[in-house]
């Protein structure tokens, strides 16, 4: 695998095991991730799995996730 990059073709990350929430709706309109070796975490566009990649630190994820549960995006989705 080349050095991970974001914007990588999601198809270079051989390894990946992508997966999306059990949210999502069924017409596949959601992002899927999958954690990489050496602890980043890669994210793309499931109407895309070839497309690119994005790649984050745990770091990075989990600042998202503690800003998502203390409710900083909520302005997003109403």
């Amino acid at each position: 695998m080349d050095q991970l990059r974001n914007g990588m073709a999601a198809a270079l990350l051989g390894e990946a095991r992508w997966r999306k929430s059990r949210f999502s709706n069924p017409s596949g309109n959601c992002v899927e991730v999958a954690g990489l070796p050496g602890g980043a975490v890669a994210v793309r566009n499931s109407r895309d799995p070839e497309g690119p990649a994005l790649i984050y630190t745990r770091a990075e994820v989990d600042a998202f996730v503690r800003g998502v549960k203390d409710g900083e995006f909520d302005d997003l989705i109403d």
